[in-house]
């Protein structure tokens, strides 16, 4: 048996940015589901999925032009 294939890769990376970044996902969903019902009953269903592609396709431009890993995070 090969040494490399008792090696499990699952939980391998042990990084502080790499948890920083995931965590930033959750806690941008956190506060946007605060968010959404006075939006979507101020203004309706429409223009706040509308306003929610908007800024994640403006996070997604961020995220795709970050230079460092702060900047990913933020995005």
């Amino acid at each position: 048996m090969k040494e490399d294939t008792k090696i499990s890769n699952y939980c391998k990376f042990d990084s502080q940015l790499l948890t920083s970044f995931t965590s930033s996902l959750y806690i941008a969903g956190l506060i946007s589901s605060f968010l959404a019902s006075p939006v979507t009953g101020a203004f309706g269903r429409k223009p706040s999925i509308l306003i929610g592609g908007a800024a994640f396709l403006a996070g997604s431009a961020l995220g795709g032009a970050a230079v460092n890993v702060y900047m990913l995070i933020l995005g």
